[in-house]
Formats: structure tokens, sequence, C-alpha cells
């Protein structure tokens, strides 16, 4: 089995409380639509998220203001957005095994994976019409074109085989990272924080999930179906590829470590840098 399908949430311990809320702020939103023909399947494909976007949102809101019903509605956005990603991806890939159980493609068949991915769209769209906000609404959606980019690029440079690391980081900047960048972006702009706030949230959520992405590469390199398996079969030296993974995976580390720096200090902004540790890796 994957790795990916055995995997206890590493965040239970440290943002408990926050998952809490989060997961009582996605249950009434679900709760508006409980006649409607795409409950369970929607209740299905959020059990076992890891919420670590949401997360974001939330301490990238409280770092510079307060955690409110504006911020959970909007941790809920960024959380739907991730499960649209998973279904669409799932199908892409040809999952059979998702959070140790049947991947949502294999439970309620295609068609309604890709009606469900357009629904809950509409939900993103609603939760973003009550915040009132056109920047928030912005950013999701180019969020969510590209990682649709990112899609096309990966499967693109699957097929021809033909790959960099530039290409390799552009992936995980459009599919990955775009999305922990909007998490803590927007909790910057629902909190009402600075530019300079904002810009200094964005950067953090950037390089933290493309150093995100990285680990989670390393840790599951052998898989064919890694865009970093290629690179490493390209390698004259298989350690040569995993040097230079480490390499980044330090780099963009510090750079969201150095991000958060502009931030005031207080316990938000503490359970930030903590999340920075879960990127560490060692060979």
């Amino acid at each position: 089995m994957d790795r990916k399908n055995i995997e206890i949430n590493p965040l239970l311990e440290t943002y408990g409380e926050y998952i809490k809320k989060i997961d009582l702020a996605l249950d009434k939103e679900l709760a508006l639509y409980s006649e409607s023909e795409f409950i369970e399947p929607l209740k299905y494909s959020l059990e076992g998220g890891k919420r670590i976007r949401p997360i974001i949102l939330s301490l990238s809101a409280e770092s510079i203001g307060k955690i409110d019903e504006n911020v959970l509605a909007a941790s809920c956005a960024v959380e739907f957005l991730h499960m649209e990603s998973i279904i669409h991806d799932d199908i892409i890939d040809d999952e059979t095994m998702r959070r140790q159980k049947d991947p949502f493609h294999v439970k309620y068949g295609y068609n309604t994976s890709v009606l469900t991915g357009d629904f809950v769209l509409g939900l993103i769209l609603a939760i973003s019409s009550r915040l009132d906000n056109a920047r928030i609404t912005k950013d999701l959606a180019t969020t969510a074109m590209l990682m649709s980019e990112g899609e096309i690029i990966e499967g693109r440079l699957e097929e021809s085989g033909d790959i960099t690391f530039d290409d390799y980081l552009k992936v995980i900047e459009y599919k990955t990272a775009t999305a922990f960048e909007v998490a803590a972006r927007i909790g910057g702009i629902v909190a009402g924080g600075t530019e300079e706030e904002i810009e200094a949230l964005t950067g953090y959520g950037k390089n933290l999930g493309i150093a995100y992405q990285i680990r989670d590469d390393l840790l599951d390199w052998k898989n064919e179906e890694k865009l970093f398996n290629l690179l490493i079969k390209k390698s004259v030296d298989p350690r040569d590829g995993f040097n230079k993974m480490e390499e980044l995976l330090k780099e963009y580390s510090e750079k969201a470590r150095t991000f958060l720096r502009k931030i005031p200090d207080n316990e938000a902004k503490m359970n930030l840098e903590e999340l920075i540790k879960f990127t560490s890796f060692k060979a």
C-alpha cells in the first residue's frame, strides 16, 4: 500500500483545536446543502483530510488579527478547493486507494466525480460571495486556474519524459504551492492585515508549499508516477538528484521562515513556524 494511504494525520497533536474548529465550520457549510444529491459524496470526500491549508489560513489570520466566522468560512473555501482537486487528480492518476479507502471515482463513478467537482466550485463561489471581497474571489479563481495549468503541464512532461528541475518546480508551484499561498494570503486579507503583512504571509505560504511537496516527493520517490522519479532516472548518478532535492528543500524552507520574520511575534506566528518543521527530511 502506498505510504500516503497509511499515514495518520501528523498535525493533530499540535493543531487539534484548530482542526476541530475547521471541521465544525465544514459541517456548518455542508448543512446548507443537506437536501442536495451531493451531500453524502461531499461528506465522504472530506473524511480524513489533514486540513493543512485551512490551518494555514486560520493561523495567518490569527497572527495579525483574530479568527472569526469569516476566517472559518474562508478556511472552508480553501479546503473545498483542495478537495475538488483531489477528486479530479485521482481520476487522472487512476488511483486505486486514497486515505485507506476507495478514491472518489471508484466509490461513486466518473460521472458523479466530475459533477461533484463542479458542485464544489459552486460552493466556493457561494462562500466567496458571503465574504463580499473581490480580491479574495480573484485569488481563489486564479489559484483554481493555476492548479489546472499545473496538472496539464505535468501530464505533458510525463508523456515526453523530458523534464528539468525548473519544470519540476513549476509544476509543484502550480499544483501544490498555490493553494498554500492563497490560504496564507486570504488569511491576511480577511484579518485586515497591512499590504506588507499580506505579502509576507503570501511569500511564507508559497515557499512552505514548495518545500512541503519536495519533502513528500522525497519520501515517495519510488512512485513511478512522480515527476521526481523521472528526474532520478535522467540523472547520471541518482545521488545527484537526491542532493539537489535536499538543497531545494532547505532553500524553500528557509525562504518561508524569512518571510515569516516580517510578522509580529505571537503564538499564531509560532504555530506557523512550527509547520515549517513538517518539511524537514532526513535521508
